[in-house]
């Protein structure tokens, strides 16, 4: 059992989100979380997290009780858990090899050789290899998503949290970016995925749940779709190989900074100043810094 919410209340400010919220994730569950923008999916994924606090019931993640963990604990919890955020929230000022090389370091890994080794297969996974000298500028929006997938599983996680994760991207990439989801839920990471795109549940069925009216409800499951079949897979290199089209979105097409920083390879910033994801740092600067 990864996740075990029994009877939860959700609250925001002084607004209730959800109530009597009742919900189990198992290992390599693939769950979604449906509903219209505002209808407390988001909320309820910042739950999971500890971003947000829960007023009743009974909640349990990995083992965590959410109710009653000290706030120095939540850390080692996100150390477990991978977030893809629908805006990528990736550093402009660094390559793709240096955003996730900066995430090792604020986790624990001192072995230069041994992040090498680990960025390439991630990288490889999400079908990016080619990929990795490359700004985040000069990525499409797709691309750009697949690294925060990248990001998100450099620590071999229990869990991952995706946050409308193909809301920014065009049809097809954003088949890509679930296809990749659902073969990682395979391989035994549950994955719980927010979406308002109920047409990918019928090519990459799962558990779903739907948020409406302040509750969150189990729908019937959906038969699978051929389209779902294990073989087509993200690393396949006709899939995964971009086109020059690709690689030179337009700034529209990437939410491409427009100004070009100088990468900073071995420069390593505070988290709080870099507005790296919470679910991959969970550090101080003298951690990183020894």
């Amino acid at each position: 059992m990864i996740i075990q919410y029994k009877e939860v209340d959700i609250q925001h400010d002084e607004d209730m989100v959800l109530y009597n919220v009742n919900m189990t994730v198992h290992e390599g569950e693939f769950v979604y979380l449906t509903g219209v923008v505002g209808s407390g999916k988001s909320s309820l994924l910042k739950t999971i997290y500890g971003e947000l606090d829960i007023t009743n019931g009974s909640a349990l993640v990995l083992g965590q009780d959410m109710r009653r963990i000290k706030r120095r604990h939540i850390p080692a919890l996100r150390k477990q858990l991978g977030i893809v955020f629908q805006d990528f929230r990736l550093l402009t000022d660094r390559n793709v090899r240096q955003n996730l090389d900066f995430v090792l370091r604020c986790t624990g890994w001192k072995n230069r050789t041994e992040r090498a080794g680990r960025i390439a297969e991630v990288l490889k996974t999400v079908g990016l290899s080619d990929k990795i000298e490359a700004m985040p500028y000069e990525l499409s929006g797709g691309e750009q998503q697949r690294v925060c997938i990248a990001r998100a599983i450099l620590n071999s996680p229990k869990l991952i949290l995706a946050d409308e994760a193909t809301g920014n991207q065009d049809e097809e990439s954003g088949i890509r970016t679930a296809r990749i989801l659902y073969e990682l839920s395979k391989q035994g990471t549950a994955v719980i995925m927010a979406t308002h795109n109920n047409a990918l549940i019928s090519q990459f069925p799962g558990t779903v749940y739907d948020c409406k009216d302040h509750q969150l409800t189990l729908q019937e499951p959906i038969t699978p779709s051929e389209d779902a079949s294990p073989k087509e897979t993200d690393a396949s290199p006709k899939e995964t190989d971009a086109s020059p089209k690709e690689a030179d979105a337009s700034p529209k097409e990437a939410d491409a900074n427009p100004v070009e920083a100088a990468p900073t390879p071995d420069v390593v910033s505070s988290p709080a100043e870099t507005d790296i994801p919470m679910a991959t740092v969970a550090t101080t600067q003298e951690e990183v810094e020894s």
